[in-house]
């Protein structure tokens, strides 16, 4: 996931502003309790930002009690867009309630879903929701080679 991510970036089209590893500054503020800078941002490191990943993203979309493969998708593309959003388009993808609460309903119909198909679908309702935003013009190649190559990568895990 830290690949796809890459290291610091500050586009001006991109509303995220400064971004290492794949965290924006105000995800990084938020996460530490205080303003950040320029200096700090371009100093994160893996080891710095991984117990952030943690709790925000992977234990957010449940990603211990997920499938090999599944559990990546939904870490990967909670990273991105988000845990609600990742948990909203997994609900979408196995039909059940969009209301991005992963509880015990979701969890159910997650489990007896078959996985090549949850990915399939999941992969595209990311890449619908990626073609979505207007920035997609300028982000949608690196967004769209993204969802394939996890798509690939979810899909030898299974």
């Amino acid at each position: 996931m830290l690949a796809s991510e890459g290291g610091y970036v500050n586009h001006p089209s991109d509303p995220g502003g400064r971004t290492n590893l794949g965290v924006t500054q105000a995800t990084w503020e938020n996460w530490i309790g205080r303003q950040s800078d320029e200096s700090e941002m371009r100093s994160l490191t893996s080891d710095k930002v991984e117990p952030m990943y943690r709790k925000k993203y992977w234990d957010a979309v449940r990603g211990d009690e997920l499938k090999l493969g599944i559990d990546y998708l939904m870490f990967d593309f909670a990273v991105n867009a988000g845990a609600g959003r990742a948990i909203k388009t997994l609900q979408t993808s196995i039909g059940v309630a969009t209301d991005g609460a992963f509880g015990p309903v979701t969890m159910a119909a997650m489990k007896s879903f078959e996985p090549v198909k949850l990915i399939e679908r999941f992969s595209q309702a990311k890449e619908d929701f990626y073609r979505s935003l207007n920035t997609f013009d300028i982000f949608g190649k690196g967004w769209l080679n993204r969802v394939a190559k996890v798509k690939a990568e979810a899909l030898k895990m299974v």
